[in-house]
This record gives structure tokens, C-alpha cells and sequence, in this order.
């Protein structure tokens, strides 16, 4: 069973930093776009960052502009998010996904995570 597994998120302090890290559970997905999304309480699930396979492509919501940073590891299964001066309005349950091409919502993609919490206290 395919599977993506998210790690690294937690509590932090309004101006911190977190990384977040996602495992593809095949080699298969060393040829797919991967990114994030995240979904607050009571708000839809949002865009927030992705990267074509080879990772010479990346796309980010402009919420997150000039703070996170998304990459792929050597292999190409991995994917981590780096998260800079992290706010408040940040907070929310991150998920990593996986989809044939670049994406930049929702709608279409193949593979998720079951999420990792992100709170960043004020």
C-alpha cells in the first residue's frame, strides 16, 4: 500500500521555525511532484507548497512567500518543508502530497498523508 508519512510538527512560538518531512513508501514516487498542503479548524484545505520531481520547479502560496522553503531529498522519496517565522495564522494540520504532476490545489491529487499538527502559539 502506498503510503506517505509526515513528521516534525509540533508547538512553536509565534517567529520560530519548524521542518516538516514526508516519506514516499515506494520509488515511484521519486518521479512524482510532491508538496503540502494545510487545513485549519474550520477553514478548507489550502495549497501551500510543491515541487516537480526533479525539484527544479517549485510553486508557493504567497502566504508562505520568502518564509518556507520546500526541497526533495537525494533520493527523491523525501520531501521537506522548512518553516521560517512561523505566525499564529500558520497553525494548522500539514499534509504531504503526491500527484503525476506539479500542482497547486487540491482538487486532482492522487496521494495524501494523514497529517501533521503545527501550532504556533502568540
Amino acid at each position: 500500500q502506498v503510503q506517505l508519512v509526515e513528521s516534525g510538527g509540533g508547538l512553536v512560538q509565534a517567529g520560530g521555525s519548524l521542518r516538516l518531512s514526508c516519506t514516499a513508501s515506494e520509488r515511484t514516487f521519486s518521479r512524482y511532484a510532491m508538496g503540502w498542503f494545510r487545513q485549519a479548524p474550520g477553514k478548507e484545505r489550502e495549497f501551500v507548497a510543491a515541487i516537480s520531481w526533479t525539484g527544479g520547479t517549485t510553486n508557493y502560496a504567497d502566504s508562505v512567500k520568502g518564509r518556507f522553503t520546500i526541497s526533495r531529498g537525494y533520493a527523491k522519496t523525501t520531501v521537506s518543508l522548512q518553516m521560517n517565522s512561523l505566525k499564529p495564522e500558520d497553525t494548522a494540520v500539514y499534509y504531504c502530497a503526491a500527484d503525476t504532476s506539479l500542482f497547486g490545489k487540491a482538487s486532482g491529487v492522487d496521494y495524501w498523508g494523514k497529517g501533521t499538527l503545527v501550532t504556533v502559539s502568540s
